[in-house]
């Protein structure tokens, strides 16, 4: 009975020594919250954060293959128990305890949330679709990196706790979720979905190795490569260049190097994942791995429920990677024919 049980640590205890991320032996894995507090300061904003992040989401090989674990060892996660939920974390700056009896002491004062404009609810129009943009930046992002994604309940239905980031002696309405959902609410778990659909379709984001950045034998590629938003590959420079916000990620679908159930090997579609944390637009050149190829969008989360653009374009031509925005590419191996990728569209 024993035998399957999955070990999951939450790897933190008081006093020196206490904190024990990537520390778990094989058959462990951890709650990484390198990768929450990572990721939560690159949709703010934060600069110097570019090599970090590629550590973060393709597994945090940094913390565990030295111990000869997996990229599932990571539980990678935005938002837990502790902490503000989802919408919380685009909606204040600060915590909001007072509730608790407190006087506002409790709770951790770090949370590496931005308001978007405002502190708490708001009617203005621009800051509700810029946390709404927000808030598909960071759940794709969540959904699409190496490692085991841990998605904490509510935050694909916008429940928020009205800034109150320790909440565990509310047993009301401050905790519970409502199950009435508003149309934007619907369309944020129609993008959870879509994502989710996107992930376990394609196990070049779910990979069971971690990445090696080797050139693949008979192409001209690597397993994963970093781009600039010039379409070259980032230089040593470029990863420590804290005015940059943008990256590239290519993710080769020959690259897998993994079998299936039956011991067939597995291929899957190549992917462009451009993101871009800067309060300005970018233009990104999109490479050219082989003659004829083209991209499609199949996902950007400036657009209105993250829904593809459907557009297609040349490689070498340049993508309006909008600010604070995430974006998800097909690469078409075809000349002017249409290719669907393995799955129905998004």
């Amino acid at each position: 009975m024993l035998s399957q049980v999955k070990l999951i640590a939450e790897p933190w205890d008081l006093g020196e020594g206490g904190y024990q991320v990537g520390n778990f032996p094989v058959g462990w894995t951890e709650w990484n919250d390198r990768y929450r507090d990572t990721v939560r300061a690159y949709w703010k904003g934060g600069g110097g954060l570019l090599g970090d992040l590629a550590y973060r989401i393709t597994g945090s090989s940094d913390l565990y293959a030295h111990s000869g674990r997996r990229p599932y060892a990571s539980i990678n996660f935005i938002t837990s128990h502790d902490g503000f939920t989802l919408q919380d974390l685009v909606s204040y700056n600060e915590k909001h305890n007072e509730a608790n009896g407190e006087e506002n002491r409790d709770g951790n004062n770090n949370n590496l949330s931005w308001n978007c404009g405002a502190e708490g609810p708001t009617d203005d129009s621009n800051i509700q679709a810029l946390r709404a943009k927000q808030k598909r930046n960071l759940l794709a992002m969540l959904l699409l990196s190496q490692g085991v994604p841990m998605l904490y309940a509510g935050d694909a239905i916008g429940h928020t706790q009205l800034g109150n980031n320790n909440a565990y002696c509310q047993d009301n309405a401050t905790s519970w979720l409502n199950w009435n959902l508003q149309p934007p609410d619907r369309d944020l778990l129609a993008f959870v979905q879509r994502m989710i659909s996107l992930r376990k379709r394609h196990p070049v984001f779910h990979r069971r190795r971690f990445f090696q950045g080797r050139p693949i034998k008979g192409a001209s590629v690597k397993d994963v490569l970093w781009l600039n938003p010039g379409g070259k590959e980032i230089s040593e420079d470029e990863w420590r260049d804290p005015s940059l916000h943008c990256l590239g990620m290519f993710l080769s679908g020959e690259g897998v190097d993994e079998t299936d159930e039956r011991g067939r090997k597995l291929r899957d579609d190549n992917f462009l994942v451009l993101l871009n944390a800067h309060h300005e637009d970018v233009g990104f050149t999109l490479p050219a791995f082989r003659a004829g190829a083209r991209w499609s969008a199949w996902m950007d989360t400036s657009r209105d429920g993250g829904l593809r653009s459907l557009e297609t374009y040349d490689a070498g031509a340049s993508y309006p990677l909008q600010a604070r925005s995430m974006v998800v590419l097909l690469e078409r191996r075809g000349i002017g024919k249409k290719e669907e990728p393995n799955e129905a569209p998004l």
